[in-house]
């Protein structure tokens, strides 16, 4: 059997039990559905000095232009997507992550106008299809990624939304010195510690609870998942893009529902931390 297929079938087995135990603790801290709203957290604003050297995950606050159903703009699926991710990854990988004084991930948000933008190693946007960006923000964006940085967005539906951040995006990084690409399934991102022969679609929890366990938000409109990147001159990943799947929940929501959990997290869990190792050895 090829290491490939080795991997990928640790993706579909082994991670499931190794992260059953972890959604479990998630659902006692959660107490349920409905315990916790989005929206209604405390921004945790990124400090002008990162207290240590270990990885830390940004959370993007931008200005939404439009609106999309079932989404709040740059608070969607925050905090407890990074939460969770980033203590997944410590668990499934042996990255280090930085803690505050509580345990809990260090994670911070950061407007693309902040110095501290700078010290975000990767960077994170969700409900990606009603960002708008000054041209101000634009070119902060475009320094931000040809320094190094990089930047994941996420949970946007349907063509209106994917046209609205191609938009959005090619303010910073034009598409004729930047092309926007199609991941194939056999690229590197896809199998830089799990192999994933498949992108998943993902709805949002309370959208398959409601649907009776569909997962395409906007119907015939979103049928199509996509995973497309952004490289630099050589040839480096510096934009990924996952359009039609909101990843995030299968993070956020993993303790809520066993059914939720065994049909989404193990793939959104592998997914996330192949970006995130990715992101940081490349």
């Amino acid at each position: 059997m090829s290491p490939r297929r080795r991997r990928t079938l640790l993706t579909s087995g082994l991670l499931a039990v190794l992260l059953l135990a972890a959604a479990a603790v998630s659902a006692q801290r959660f107490g349920g559905f409905g315990s916790f709203r989005e929206g209604t957290f405390p921004t945790l604003w990124a400090p002008a000095h990162m207290p240590e050297a270990s990885f830390t995950f940004c959370r993007l606050a931008y200005r939404s232009v439009r609106f999309e159903q079932s989404g709040i703009g740059w608070q969607t699926d925050y905090p407890y997507a990074e939460i969770n991710l980033m203590t997944r990854l410590s668990e499934l990988t042996k990255t280090r992550i930085g803690h505050d004084d509580n345990q809990s991930p260090r994670h911070y948000v950061v407007r693309l106008t902040d110095d501290t933008l700078y010290n975000c190693p990767f960077l994170m946007a969700s409900d990606a299809g009603t960002i708008g960006f000054s041209d101000a923000e634009a070119d902060r964006l475009r320094t931000y990624l040809l320094k190094g940085g990089f930047l994941w967005v996420a949970d946007y539906w349907g063509e209106a939304a994917w046209k609205q951040f191609e938009s959005q995006i090619a303010k910073a990084l034009p598409p004729s010195e930047f092309p926007i690409e199609e991941v194939a399934l056999d690229d590197p991102l896809l199998h830089s510690v799990y192999s994933l022969n498949h992108v998943p679609q993902i709805s949002n929890f309370q959208f398959w609870r409601r649907s009776g366990g569909r997962t395409s938000e906007r119907g015939a409109d979103s049928d199509v998942v996509h995973l497309r990147v952004i490289r630099d001159a050589k040839r480096q990943v510096m934009v990924v893009m996952t359009h039609n799947t909101d990843i995030a929940d299968s993070w956020e929501r993993e303790g809520e529902d066993p059914d939720y959990f065994h049909q989404f997290s193990p793939d959104g869990y592998a997914l996330g931390v192949n970006v995130l190792v990715h992101a940081m050895t490349h």
